[in-house]
């Protein structure tokens, strides 16, 4: 099926083996195609990985390898959704132990630069729960990097 919104994501050169690592961490993802420049270009040659569609968590993108012009920024991030602790874990230290980046209250960033939101559903619910609950949750989340699911459960819980 041919979808009428991609998501555009642009890489120095590595956009095939961003894609090869997504397929590889997350449900739902696979790299479709590899295509290659047809002829020479600025910055590259005749046979060089130009673009790469792949999916993510369900979601269509198309990798360009478009050289040192431009850098992913956290204006644009993908928000996983986690059911548990080991789930997020699982995502946070993929991302993070293969050349990522930790960053503040959920966030790191993967090795070309790429923004992630590993968000449990715990946090989500808390911050959604309103007053007193959400307001503790989410003082205990501004002091952390990966999110502690037993912690913003005990913040919800705790009593003034």
């Amino acid at each position: 099926m041919a979808h009428k919104n991609t998501i555009c994501l642009w890489y120095e050169t590595e956009a095939h083996e961003a894609a090869l690592f997504y397929a590889a961490t997350f449900p739902d993802s696979v790299v479709n195609a590899v295509h290659r420049a047809p002829a020479d270009y600025p910055g590259g040659k005749k046979g060089d990985v130009l673009t790469v569609s792949f999916t993510v968590l369900g979601i269509p993108c198309l990798g360009l390898n478009g050289g040192p012009a431009f850098k992913h920024s956290e204006a644009f991030s993908f928000q996983v959704s986690t059911e548990d602790q080991e789930e997020t874990d699982r995502y946070w230290n993929a991302i993070v132990g293969s050349g990522g980046k930790e960053s503040n209250c959920g966030w790191c960033k993967d090795r070309w630069g790429l923004s992630w939101q590993i968000t449990p559903r715990a946090l989500t619910q808390a911050l959604a729960a309103g007053g007193a609950e959400s307001g503790r949750a989410f003082q205990a989340m501004m002091k952390m990097t990966k999110i502690d699911v037993a912690a913003i459960e005990a913040a919800r819980r705790q009593t003034p």
